[in-house]
C-alpha cells in the first residue's frame, strides 16, 4: 500500500547521509550523489537514461541538460581524472537545485 510521503522520506534519508562527505570531500562524494540524483530523476519518470532530445520534451528539458552537465563533471571525477574544485562545486549546486526540485514537486503531489 503506498504512503504519500514515504519516498520523499527515503530521499531525504539519503541525501542527508551524503551532506558530511560533501562538506569533508565533494570530489569525493560526486559520484554518489551523481547516482542519487540520477535514480530520484529517473524515479520521477525522468528520461535519464538516453541522450535523445525529442525524449527531454515536455518533462522539465532544463532539469536533464543541467543534471547531464553536473553528470559529466562526476564520471570524470569516478574516473580520477583531475577536476578542477570550481567544476566541483558548480555538480554540488546543480545536484542539490535538482534534489530540490524533485522534493519540491513530491511535496506538491503528497
Amino acid at each position: 500500500m503506498y504512503e504519500p510521503g514515504l519516498d520523499r522520506e527515503y530521499w531525504e534519508t539519503l541525501w542527508a547521509e551524503l551532506e558530511p562527505d560533501l562538506v569533508d570531500s565533494p570530489g569525493e562524494a560526486l559520484p554518489e550523489l551523481d547516482d542519487l540524483v540520477g535514480r530520484m530523476l529517473a524515479d520521477a519518470g525522468y528520461p535519464v537514461e538516453t541522450p535523445d532530445p525529442v525524449d527531454d520534451e515536455g518533462i522539465d528539458p532544463e532539469i536533464l541538460v543541467s543534471f547531464r552537465a553536473a553528470h559529466e563533471i562526476a564520471e570524470r571525477a569516478n574516473r580520477g581524472e583531475p577536476v578542477d574544485p570550481g567544476d566541483v562545486g558548480q555538480a554540488v549546486t546543480i545536484y542539490r537545485e535538482i534534489y530540490e526540485h524533485l522534493i519540491s514537486s513530491a511535496i506538491d503531489t503528497d
